[in-house]
């Protein structure tokens, strides 16, 4: 009988070592050259990773918050699922300008390729993604290439941009310090609309529902698709998830970008 229990016991011993997770996730990584005591404070980010994986798809996930607020996070729905997550902080309105904003949002994607082998990714396997602010952050350096040159980085190496409820025309925290209303329609080099081209990487927006999202983004997200269309990008598609607002869309927009992910990649695949 002690023979008997002593076996058990080693196979719940075993068993539960077997099924520990080998995903973890390293916080505050240092990712700018920027080095005044705001920058320091707020530029890093976190990557969570599998341990004994390599070669894994990336997804660098920029968080909202208006370009006013927010901080760094790795969404529950994409952990442990098969991908590298980077979540990078970036600096915020007012202490810096909407520039910056998008020029720490490009640093940071710049630090993903360069050290993301690290962590068991492939840095042809780059995806940039975010909810809101998130989302204007990865439609602006995904179709300014300006934004990535500065750093060495193509635009055109993200393997996909998949933005979430983002502005395309220009984002209203910077609106709004030129003195020009939410409701008021400005487009200028701000705006990823001023930016639609037809050879950036697959281009997928997701917004939630066209009467419950925030101000007219629906509508402008939908013209956006349509000018890249008619630009002749080959790969562009707007998602609207009826029913669900500018917050709550974030959640099922997961499975979207999941989905999309293992298409992308499959099509390159049989491309090759």
């Amino acid at each position: 009988m002690r023979f008997l229990l002593t076996s058990i016991l080693s196979l719940l011993i075993c068993i539960s070592i077997s099924a520990e997770s080998t995903y973890s996730t390293d916080p505050d990584i240092h990712y700018s050259s920027k080095n005044d005591d705001y920058s320091r404070k707020r530029l890093s980010l976190d990557v969570h990773h599998d341990r004994n994986v390599k070669d894994m798809p990336v997804i660098v996930w920029f968080h909202g918050g208006g370009l006013t607020g927010g901080n760094k996070f790795v969404p529950a729905e994409l952990t442990e699922r098969g991908y590298v997550v980077v979540a990078p902080n970036y600096r915020l309105i007012p202490e810096v300008d909407v520039e910056q904003c998008i020029d720490d949002a490009a640093e940071a994607v710049a630090w993903t390729f360069r050290n993301i082998e690290k962590y068991g990714g492939d840095p042809s396997k780059i995806f940039v993604t975010g909810h809101s602010a998130g989302g204007y952050l990865t439609s602006m350096i995904g179709l300014d290439k300006k934004w990535l040159d500065k750093y060495g980085i193509d635009a055109d190496s993200i393997a996909g941009l998949i933005p979430y409820s983002g502005q395309v025309i220009t984002h209203f925290s910077d609106r709004k310090s030129k003195g020009i209303g939410e409701l008021t329609p400005y487009v200028d080099d701000h705006a990823p609309l001023f930016h639609v081209r037809k050879d950036c990487p697959p281009y997928i927006i997701i917004t939630g529902d066209a009467e419950q999202e925030l101000y007219g983004r629906y509508e402008e997200n939908l013209y956006m698709w349509r000018m890249m269309k008619l630009a002749g990008h080959p790969d562009v598609k707007i998602y609207k998830l009826d029913g669900y607002n500018h917050g709550d869309m974030a959640a099922p927009a997961h499975h979207i970008l999941r989905n999309e992910i293992s298409r992308i990649l499959s099509d390159r695949k049989k491309n090759q």
